[in-house]
């Protein structure tokens, strides 16, 4: 075994993949990740129901990050013998049941293991497919497929909290996780009927071991830096956008349940801005395309310190469009710089970025239950400015 190339498929060639164009790339990530922020729209109506504190059910319902950290983790250390298309479409059916058994969740303790179990077949099959798009496009393609991907997440946050705002606003907030289990079932049927078999991966005699290809992915500066780039980048967003909405339904915004769903509006631009991120990183490099795009964020976070509705939501697009896009530059860097065992090094990417949001969960609520708005912001802006930091250093692996 020893002369085997590291990750060589068990058959070859492979056929060309299927998903050719970026809206299906774009889809199948919407699907897969629908349910991680839909239930941040409905949060004030969630606390209410479980009668329960902001940072309570901000961490509750964030527990499905607990869950991604996980399971990203193992897709990435065992993934490699999986056949991709087969564990993606079954990661997304299993999904389902834990989503609709949220519409019967008797009190946020029960919700938050259920988010958890969410997280768990998430992240599978968001790992996976993170792993089936770096193996089957090339270099010079493999940026703007994994930034279409990462869009695909953009259009989940702005859909999936427009829907669970009106259903909530309807029917009550649990029935909304019973159309969401729909959408699951509908990204394992879509990834059945497009994704190519993706034949399994031989090891090495020296990466045998589950746990060799973390080591050796920790033992690389550069992915070292990625990894708490992305850590930092979720606990930004998920410290932002997770308590953002219990500023504006309280005095003197006051707003309906309706009227938040709404704002989430503010996610639109970014559906535009985040699939530019894989040209960009390609032209000038995925560390100044980081540092900028956060810098952008930065900028929004200032604009949202007053409590008047207009500034909150610039700040909020803004940190909308530099997040996603900060996040799309480091995933396309992460699928270039490992040079074997991909599935592994995405894996341990998305393990520390949602440990970050999970972090931001927490901490920032405490800062926002504790002291208020801008001590959370303030928070906010120290993770995200050390991210900007750490960007600057990223430096590309030669081709």
């Amino acid at each position: 075994m020893s002369d085997i190339p590291r990750n060589r498929p068990l058959a070859e060639p492979l056929a060309p993949p299927r998903l050719t164009t970026p809206l299906a790339i774009g889809l199948i990530g919407f699907l897969t990740l629908v349910d991680l922020f839909a239930a941040q729209a409905i949060l004030p109506s969630l606390a209410s129901h479980y009668g329960v504190s902001a940072a309570q059910i901000g961490v509750a319902a964030n527990a499905g990050t607990l869950g991604m950290a996980v399971a990203g983790l193992l897709a990435g250390a065992l993934g490699a013998r999986l056949e991709r298309r087969r564990a993606i479409w079954m990661s997304l059916a299993l999904l389902a049941l834990p989503t609709a058994a949220l519409a019967l969740a008797p009190n946020v303790a029960v919700f938050a293991i259920l988010r958890v179990v969410q997280g768990l077949f998430m992240a599978t099959a968001f790992t996976l497919t993170l792993a089936y798009l770096a193996e089957r496009c090339s270099m010079a393609a493999a940026p703007g497929a994994l930034a279409a991907y990462v869009t695909g997440g953009v259009a989940s946050n702005l859909v999936g909290r427009l829907t669970a705002a009106f259903v909530a606003s309807l029917v009550g907030p649990e029935a909304s996780f019973l159309f969401f289990a729909l959408l699951n079932l509908a990204g394992a049927a879509l990834v059945a009927a497009t994704l190519n078999r993706n034949p399994p991966m031989l090891r090495s005699a020296e990466t045998r071991h589950f746990w060799s290809a973390w080591a050796a992915h920790l033992a690389e500066p550069r992915l070292r830096r990625a990894f708490a780039i992305g850590f930092l980048i979720l606990f930004g967003f998920i410290g932002t956008f997770t308590y953002v909405g219990f500023v504006l339904m309280a005095p003197p915004l006051s707003l309906s349940m309706r009227a938040l769903g709404l704002v989430f509006l503010v996610f639109a631009p970014s559906m535009a801005t985040t699939p530019l991120a894989g040209s960009v990183a390609r032209r000038h490099g995925a560390g100044r395309t980081l540092a900028l795009a956060l810098a952008l964020a930065l900028a929004g976070l200032l604009l949202m310190l007053p409590k008047s509705l207009a500034p909150i939501l610039a700040g909020m697009v803004l940190v909308g469009i530099g997040t996603f896009f900060a996040q799309a530059a480091a995933t396309g860097y992460v699928g270039r710089t490992a040079t074997a065992d991909r599935t592994a090094a995405s894996g341990l990417y998305l393990s520390a970025y949602y440990c970050g949001g999970l972090a931001g969960a927490a901490l920032v609520g405490q800062l926002f239950v504790r002291f208020g708005w801008n001590a959370a912001v303030a928070g906010i802006f120290v993770a995200l400015a050390g991210a900007a930091l750490l960007g600057l250093g990223l430096k590309e692996r030669a081709a």
